[in-house]
């Protein structure tokens, strides 16, 4: 398949796991906004900045799709760019692996996860748990980031509680 249609699929994609997020939100009775890097009116807002340091401000959780808006980007470069737009002290990654680890587990039986790294390190080792572009981003802007994994649906709760799960990547916001 074409590459940028891919990432169109990709991006759209996000915007049905962004409205379902909200869904659950309202039902627990939080306020939440869903705001997209590509327009679609008629289910979220446009991204904008101080718009969403505005709903930030008033309490409501700000649930970002589309990724940046742009093709050949993960949304984990776009989370951690979106972290930086709102001055966010960390940016949590859910992910189909419960954090970073030394070897692919998929792959490697012998692999093991950990529970904390630098930046430098991932870019060193090669470990694809984080997407390049994202990580160096982070590393310059330091932005911590907390890699967990999809598979419990509790750990978006734990990861917003503080609990000790996933991998923390980087070190406490400058």
């Amino acid at each position: 398949m074409d590459r940028t249609r891919a990432d169109h699929m990709g991006m759209l994609a996000t915007v049905i796991n962004c409205l379902a997020l909200q869904d659950v939100f309202e039902h627990i009775g939080v306020e939440s906004r869903v705001m997209t890097a590509v327009d679609m009116d008629r289910f979220a807002e446009p991204y904008l900045r101080n718009r969403a340091i505005t709903h930030l401000e008033k309490g409501a959780v700000v649930i970002f799709g589309c990724g940046i808006g742009s093709p050949f980007f993960s949304t984990d470069t776009a989370a951690v760019l979106r972290a930086a737009e709102i001055n966010a002290e960390i940016a949590l990654l859910a992910k189909n692996v419960d954090g970073v680890y030394t070897a692919d587990p998929k792959k490697d039986p012998n692999a093991k996860k950990i529970p904390q790294i630098e930046y430098i390190d991932i870019l060193r080792k090669g470990l694809a748990a984080l997407d390049f572009t994202a990580t160096s981003f982070s590393m310059e802007n330091h932005i911590p980031i907390l890699l967990f994994g999809l598979d419990d649906p509790e750990n978006i709760y734990k990861a917003v509680l503080g609990e000790k799960i996933g991998t923390i990547v980087g070190g406490a916001k400058k």
